[in-house]
């Protein structure tokens, strides 16, 4: 009798433990879509910035743009360091020819003041951004790693909008990926800074 109520018991918590995955994998597939598999899969908080952009197809640009410019120790450094990683979609809507000339080694200052346009020292998350949008009258300025200034607001429909300093336009569209060395936003389009004299 005890053999049949013990072995009751087991079948019931393994039913249990088997609906429990069942219901994770389903909110989450629902939760999220092929593209933000593509950009975040893999990543993980205890990985700093370049071990998780490594492991993103969908950043894979981005991520070797920086190693072109040999930053790859500032994005490794210990930080903390929020980025703004567009995906590899964005590049292509550089004008015809730019991202052809951004790899090449005449272009690599160029090419490391957008990258480094894409940084901010230290960690914000999302509700660290609102909060510094609200607190400034709808509009916060960032001073990123290169030394430019990056402003953010919310717009009509509550998502956070990046606007460098040509008037562009960038979308948050995910947040608050956690990294050893800081946080990873994901934006739609590549932020350009005004050009500087070298």
């Amino acid at each position: 009798m005890k053999k049949i109520v013990l072995l009751n018991i087991l079948l019931l918590f393994s039913v249990a433990v088997f609906a429990q995955t069942i219901n994770k994998t389903d909110s989450t597939a629902a939760a999220s879509d092929t593209s933000n598999t593509t950009v975040t899969g893999g990543m993980q908080s205890k990985n700093d910035i370049m071990q998780n952009m490594a492991l993103s197809k969908g950043l894979s640009v981005f991520y070797n743009f920086i190693k072109v410019a040999n930053l790859t120790e500032t994005y490794e450094s210990r930080g903390p360091i929020t980025v703004f990683a567009p995906v590899n979609e964005a590049f292509k809507t550089l004008q015809p020819g730019k991202l052809d000339s951004l790899a090449r080694p005449a272009y690599v200052w160029e090419l490391t003041h957008i990258l480094t346009y894409h940084a901010i020292a230290g960690k914000l998350s999302l509700k660290d951004i609102q909060k510094q949008i609200n607190g400034h009258n709808g509009t916060a300025t960032f001073t990123t790693l290169g030394g430019s200034k990056l402003t953010a607001k919310i717009d009509s429909n509550h998502n956070i909008i990046l606007e460098d300093e040509n008037g562009g336009q960038s979308m948050i569209s995910r947040i608050d990926i956690e990294q050893s060395n800081g946080v990873l936003h994901v934006v739609n389009k590549v932020l350009i800074p005004k050009a500087k004299a070298i």
